[in-house]
């Protein structure tokens, strides 16, 4: 499929062939959320813990004797019962990541790409080389170019005064192509690549 190539200006810059295999997909709901799913359960940090009675400080002695007193026998006074005590079965540090083939991600990320191209709001830029980095400029390009919520993906070096320029506008994140992922693109309203970006997607996904 073609698609029109512009400037930052909104201007046309010629035209760019896009792979169906890999702009075409058929969409697939169910990989889309599997893949979100494995996506945010691997940035979770799983620092949570609470402390297990090994972990408390305190005595190792018998609290009481164990017959005669009336009361329920006990062993320890840092047993759960007790105030201080340990926590049973509570959060302990771990990875919350989860196993994902290969071939289901490559083919979340085609999906991805595809229901953008399909919603008409994957959108292929010559470059994002602008003479004056300043957050204002770039925000006046999006603006000429209709962005509202753009994810932008460079090539594998960005241009880093554009990027942190870029990034100080609200809703706007910008990565450099080996960062693309379909839970970023999801949630944006637009994907914008430049030819670069395109190149790598294609080598990566053929």
């Amino acid at each position: 499929m073609k698609v029109a190539v512009k400037t930052l200006d909104n201007k046309a810059a010629g035209d760019i062939e896009l792979s169906d295999a890999i702009f075409g997909a058929k969409m697939r709901k169910d990989i889309l959320a599997r893949m979100v799913a494995y996506q945010l359960a691997k940035r979770r940090a799983g620092t949570h813990k609470t402390k297990g009675i090994s972990d408390i400080s305190g005595t190792t002695k018998k609290p009481w004797k164990q017959k005669g007193t009336g009361r329920a026998r006990q062993g320890s006074l840092r047993s759960p019962q007790f105030r201080g005590g340990a926590v049973i079965f509570g959060p302990v540090v771990r990875s919350h990541a989860v196993d994902l083939p290969k071939k289901v991600r490559k083919l979340a990320l085609r999906i991805a790409l595809s229901a953008k191209q399909a919603e008409g709001k994957l959108f292929v830029l010559d470059g994002f080389v602008v003479k004056e980095a300043k957050t204002k400029a770039i925000a006046a390009h999006f603006e000429k170019l209709g962005f509202i919520k753009p994810l932008l993906i460079g090539g594998e070096q960005l241009d880093e005064a554009f990027a942190k320029a870029a990034r100080n506008i609200k809703h706007v994140d910008v990565l450099p192509s080996q960062g693309v992922n379909v839970y970023d693109i999801i949630n944006h309203k637009e994907l914008v690549l430049t030819k670069d970006a395109v190149a790598y997607l294609e080598a990566r996904l053929k």
